[in-house]
């Protein structure tokens, strides 16, 4: 038995239920549903017991997610691009379309083995975990943990805002060189910044502009929500994008280019960069040529 994250509720953390305060804090479980299942198995524990979803939780008690390591599942043989790896740790490019985890075989999670060296440390995972999450649609660099310590101090890291995070994207619209965006999600408080990186023609949108944007808390959607708040929804985003932004075929234009940590064991500083997947320049510069020839064909 492995103890993967654990924390202490705070005073200004009550009233809350378990359900609650877990998906709030334990950064690499996906979503409510899957929370319910990792209580329905016993692996959340409040103050060394097992706790159901419904408990209220009081400010001193110490909620522990469980790995009782009784289940390796059937390896997905993806092929990852792995940016960054050692004993404890490890920074892999995701592909887009591929969930990082969850009740289905094809994920990101289910491919770790397959790519990774396990870790040699006396705490060493069974099987290597993701740290934090990705959208399905989108890629980039995703941090996974090799060793329970690792699990913990980097998910205290993200806990604590203390990850430092850049993305690419393309978004319809003509964007301000840089801002702040505040607006608040699921009645959380949401910050990000965005920096232009050049603005282009789009027969799609009339414009569109390629930003790097630098978020600083870590709602679910929190980019995509904030772009599309601001009337510049990310290209390909058939959920909180228009029509005209639903690029058939073409996926989601966000990728995580840059994430600077503390290494956990070490706590030297670590920084990754990947440059933006090929189809963004591919579509940015086939985009330019279409509007120029269609208004040299039409004056």
């Amino acid at each position: 038995m492995i103890v993967l994250e654990k924390y202490d509720v705070g005073v200004e953390d009550i009233p809350v239920r378990l359900i609650d305060f877990s998906l709030r804090v334990f950064s690499t479980i996906p979503s409510r549903s899957a929370l319910k299942k990792i209580i329905k198995r016993g692996e959340m524990w409040v103050d060394g017991e097992v706790a159901g979803e419904g408990l209220w939780l009081q400010a001193g008690q110490k909620v522990e997610w469980i790995d009782p390591e009784t289940h390796i599942p059937k390896i997905f043989p993806l092929c990852l691009k792995i940016v960054f790896e050692d004993g404890h740790l490890a920074v892999i490019n995701k592909p887009p379309g591929y969930p990082v985890s969850g009740n289905r075989f094809k994920t990101i999670q289910n491919a770790l083995l397959f790519n990774l060296k396990l870790s040699a440390e006396k705490d060493a995972l069974k099987i290597p975990r993701p740290v934090h999450r990705l959208d399905y649609p989108t890629s980039g660099l995703l941090v996974i943990a090799k060793t329970a310590n690792a699990l913990m101090k980097l998910g205290q890291q993200f806990q604590n805002h203390q990850v430092k995070k850049r993305y690419r994207a393309i978004v319809a619209g003509k964007m301000p060189k840089q801002g702040i965006i505040e607006t608040g999600i699921e009645e959380q408080a949401a910050l990000t910044r965005y920096q232009l990186i050049k603005h282009g023609r789009s027969l799609h949108t009339q414009w569109m502009s390629v930003v790097d944007l630098f978020p600083e808390s870590g709602r679910t959607h929190q980019l995509r929500i904030h772009l599309s708040t601001l009337g510049f929804p990310v290209l390909g985003d058939d959920k909180y994008g228009n029509v005209s932004v639903r690029l058939k075929g073409k996926g989601l234009f966000l990728s995580s280019v840059e994430i600077s940590f503390q290494h956990p064991e070490t706590a030297h500083p670590i920084n990754c960069k990947t440059g933006p997947p090929e189809k963004f320049t591919s579509f940015y510069n086939r985009e330019q040529r279409r509007w120029k020839k269609y208004y040299t064909d039409n004056p």
